[in-house]
């Protein structure tokens, strides 16, 4: 019987992870700097292995943040549990930033300086997620233009 990782590893591996994809480095570059192999990195980012402090001291300097940094939006087992709308959202956020996508829609996001264009950028992305949200509003709109 295999046995599943602590929802605390996962979720710290799941933040080296981030962080490790925003910065552009690879698992065996990080591996590297821990002095390990990139396969153990790897185990480290799923979960399957525990980080321990000192390793995570060590991650944090070469990731260039706070230890701290990893357990950001952890949810602690002596509060209640989020709501629906919550508890599926930060691994899908957590996800999306680490994919190609996520990682080059967020490096060009934060070159853009002027923030009432990112204000508009963010309006018109929730704009176009509503209109794929609705398909059916979509197509009763294109019948009145018509």
């Amino acid at each position: 019987m295999k046995k599943e990782p602590n929802p605390i590893d996962l979720h710290v591996g799941s933040r080296v992870r981030m962080r490790r994809v925003l910065l552009g480095l690879s698992q065996e570059k990080l591996g590297d700097a821990l002095g390990v192999t990139f396969q153990q990195v790897q185990k480290y980012e799923k979960g399957t292995n525990r980080i321990g402090a000192s390793r995570l001291q060590q991650i944090s300097n070469f990731l260039n943040v706070a230890p701290s940094f990893f357990f950001d939006g952890a949810r602690d087992e002596n509060t209640a549990a989020p709501g629906m709308a919550e508890d599926g959202a930060a691994p899908f956020v957590s996800e999306f930033l680490t994919s190609p996508e996520g990682v080059a829609l967020n490096r060009a996001f934060s070159r853009i300086r002027d923030t009432k264009v990112r204000k508009r950028i963010v309006d018109l992305v929730m704009t176009l997620a509503d209109d794929a949200a609705a398909p059916a509003q979509r197509d009763t709109r294109s019948e009145s233009f018509a």
